[in-house]
C-alpha cells in the first residue's frame, strides 16, 4: 500500500476511524511526521489535536537503530536483549538527555494547555511504525493520562509489531498490516519530506483554531 504523502495517508486513516467521529476524545500525534496525519484525523473526527513526544534512544554504535524509547510520563520501553547488552550508565545518561529534549519540544510546541483526555478516547497517530518502541512508549504516556480507551491508528505496520501493539493498546486500526515490511516508513510514500518544528507548530495552531467538538 502506498500514499501520495502524509496528508493523503491521514485522510484515509480518518475514514477508517469513522465510527469514533464526534465521540469525546483527543487525537495525539507523534511529532514530527505524525502531526500531518493527526491534523487530518482530528479534523475529520471533530476532536482536539495534541502531541505525545516519545523519544527514541539509538544504539551507541548505530544511532538510527532504536534500542529503547522514553515517554514524557512513565518508564522507558526497551528491546530486552539490547538493553541487557548496553552499559547501564550510558543508557541512563541517554534517557536523561531524551527526556530533556522532550521537555524542550513540549515548551516549543506550546502545548502547556493541552486538552484533558481523562475518561475519554485517546487516539494515537503516527506516519508509520517499524520496531514499535516509540509507539509503545506513547501508549504508556497516554495511559498515564487516564483515558477510557486507547486506540493506535497507523497507515502501515509490520505484522509482528501489530501483534505487540494489540496487546498494549485497547485497539489497533491499521490500513495495512504486512508480513513483508519494506524496512522504512518512507518507502510507503511518494513524497516523504522531513517535517520541521515550524511546520508542527503551524499545524497545531491550525488545529486549535478549528477545535469545536470537545472542550479543552
Amino acid at each position: 500500500m502506498r500514499f501520495a504523502d502524509r496528508r493523503e495517508a491521514g485522510r484515509q486513516l480518518a475514514e477508517a476511524l469513522e465510527r469514533f467521529r464526534g465521540q469525546p476524545g483527543v487525537v495525539y500525534a507523534l511529532p514530527r511526521g505524525g502531526v500531518s496525519l493527526g491534523l487530518e484525523v482530528a479534523r475529520y473526527l471533530d476532536m482536539p489535536l495534541d502531541v505525545l513526544i516519545p523519544r527514541k534512544i539509538g544504539h551507541p554504535m548505530q544511532p538510527e537503530y532504536a534500542i529503547c524509547a522514553v515517554p514524557e510520563q512513565g518508564a522507558r520501553v526497551c528491546n530486552p536483549r539490547e538493553e541487557a547488552a548496553i552499559d547501564p550508565n550510558w543508557l541512563a545518561d541517554a534517557e536523561s538527555r531524551e527526556r530533556v529534549e522532550a521537555s524542550r519540544r513540549r515548551a516549543l510546541y506550546g502545548r502547556a494547555d493541552a486538552p484533558s483526555v481523562t475518561g475519554k478516547l485517546a487516539i494515537i497517530v503516527d506516519d508509520g511504525i517499524a520496531t514499535g518502541l516509540t509507539m509503545r512508549a506513547a501508549i504508556r504516556d497516554a495511559d498515564a493520562r487516564e483515558p477510557a480507551r486507547v486506540v493506535v491508528a497507523i497507515p502501515v505496520v509490520p505484522a509482528s509489531t501489530a501483534a505487540q501493539l494489540e496487546r498494549e493498546a485497547d485497539e489497533l486500526v491499521a490500513l495495512d498490516i504486512t508480513d513483508q515490511y519494506l524496512g522504512a516508513v518512507g518507502a510507503y510514500y511518494d513524497s516523504f519530506p522531513q517535517v520541521t518544528d515550524h511546520e508542527v507548530i503551524a499545524m497545531l495552531q491550525e488545529a486549535t483554531g478549528r477545535e469545536v467538538g470537545n472542550e479543552r
